[in-house]
C-alpha cells in the first residue's frame, strides 16, 4: 500500500512523563464561594481539582495545589475576576512564568505576585487582561513581576515567548519536527545548529513565534514569515532579532497574505486543528513552491488537506508521525509534499 511506503515509524518521545513544559489551569468558584483551580473534566465546565500533574516538568508538577492555595489567600474574600492561570517552564533555562487569565478591572498587583512568588519559585508573573469565554480577545498584558516572558531553547535557538502566544508543549520533540521541517526542504540540522538552504525564499504560514522561521533562516533560507496573533508576531519580531536572523514578518491571515507573496522555493505551514482553511490549499498551488512542509497536530484533518493538495498538482512524498504528547492518542504529523 502507498501508505505503508509514505508514513514512517512514529519518533517517540524519550520523557512519557513529565513532558509538558505548560499547564493550564481553569479557575472558577464554586456554589458556597471557595475557589477552584485546576483541569475542566473532558466535555464539561466542572473543574477537578488534583494535587499534582505527573505529565508536567517536575519543576512545576506540583503547581497545580501550590497554585491553588496561594491564589485562595490572595483573594480573600473578594473576587479577582481570575478564570485561568498558565504555568510555564523550561528544564533547559530553568525559567518559569505564571500568567494569570483575569477580567479587566482592578487588581491588587504587588500582594499577589509576593503571594504567588512565595508558593512556586518564578522568574516572571504576569497578568493577561481579556474576557471569558471561546474567543477571548486580548485587551492588555502587564507584568507583575520579573522579566514578563518565558524564555526557552530549541534547534539551538532562544526563543522569549509571551503568555498569550501559541509555543510547543514538548520541546525536545517539537526540535524533531523543526528538524523534520528543515531536512525535509533540502537543509541539514547539524551540532552547530541548521544549514544548507542558501537563497531559497520559503514561506512559513501560521508562523507563531519562529519555532520553524528560525532555524530556517539560520539555515541561510530568506524566510517570509505569516501569522495573525499579535503578540506572537511581536514574539517572532523579537526572536529572529535575539537570534542575529533576518526574518520579513507579515502580521496578518495567510489565506490573504498567501495571494500577494509571488513565487517561492518553498513553503512550511502549521495550521491549528482545523486544518487549512478553504482555498489556502489552492492558494499555495498558485504560488507554485517546488516543496512544501505541512506539520499537523490533527491527522483527520490533515488526510482531508493531502487529498486537496494532491488535486492541486502536489504529491505526498512522506509522512513522519511524531509522538509530543504520551499518555493521550494525539500525535503530530510532519510531511513532505512535492509539486509534481
Amino acid at each position: 500500500m502507498r501508505a505503508e511506503d509514505l508514513v514512517r515509524p512514529c519518533l517517540p518521545s524519550k520523557r512519557q512523563w513529565g513532558y509538558r513544559n505548560k499547564l493550564e489551569l481553569g479557575a472558577a468558584r464554586a456554589e458556597n464561594g471557595e475557589f477552584l483551580l485546576g483541569f475542566h473534566r473532558e466535555g464539561t465546565h466542572e473543574i477537578a481539582t488534583p494535587a499534582v500533574c505527573p505529565l508536567a516538568h517536575d519543576a512545576v508538577a506540583k503547581a497545580p495545589k501550590a497554585l491553588r492555595g496561594a491564589l485562595r489567600f490572595a483573594q480573600g474574600s473578594a473576587d479577582l475576576g481570575i478564570f485561568r492561570v498558565g504555568v510555564r517552564h523550561s528544564v533547559r533555562t530553568r525559567e518559569t512564568e505564571i500568567a494569570l487569565w483575569t477580567k479587566p478591572g482592578a487588581f491588587p498587583r504587588a500582594h499577589v505576585a509576593k503571594t504567588l512568588k512565595s508558593a512556586l519559585k518564578a522568574t516572571s508573573i504576569v497578568r493577561v487582561l481579556a474576557d471569558p469565554g471561546r474567543a477571548r480577545k486580548i485587551k492588555g498584558v502587564e507584568t507583575l513581576d520579573g522579566k514578563g516572558c518565558w524564555g526557552e531553547e530549541l534547534a539551538d535557538a532562544r526563543f522569549l515567548t509571551s503568555a498569550p502566544s501559541f509555543f510547543q508543549v514538548n520541546t525536545a520533540q517539537a526540535e524533531k519536527l523543526a528538524a523534520e521541517v528543515v531536512e525535509g526542504l533540502g537543509g541539514r540540522m547539524g551540532e552547530e545548529g541548521p544549514e544548507g538552504l542558501d537563497g531559497l525564499l520559503v514561506a512559513d504560514l501560521y508562523a507563531g513565534g519562529g519555532t520553524f522561521s528560525v532555524p530556517l533562516a539560520r539555515a541561510g533560507a530568506d524566510v517570509i514569515a505569516i501569522e495573525a496573533a499579535g503578540s506572537s508576531v511581536r514574539d517572532l519580531r523579537r526572536n529572529a532579532e535575539m537570534n542575529g536572523v533576518d526574518i520579513e514578518v507579515v502580521g496578518g491571515d495567510a489565506a490573504r497574505e498567501l495571494p500577494e507573496l509571488g513565487g517561492l522555493d518553498a513553503l512550511v505551514v502549521d495550521p491549528p486543528r482545523a486544518g487549512l482553511a478553504d482555498g489556502v490549499a489552492e492558494s499555495i498551488a498558485e504560488a507554485a513552491p517546488a516543496r512544501v512542509a505541512y506539520v499537523s497536530c490533527n491527522p483527520a484533518t490533515w488526510a482531508r488537506d493531502v487529498a486537496r493538495f494532491e488535486q492541486n498538482g502536489y504529491r505526498l512524498a512522506r509522512a513522519q508521525p511524531v509522538d509530543l504528547f504520551p499518555q493521550t492518542h494525539h500525535v503530530e504529523v510532519a510531511s513532505l509534499f512535492e509539486r509534481e
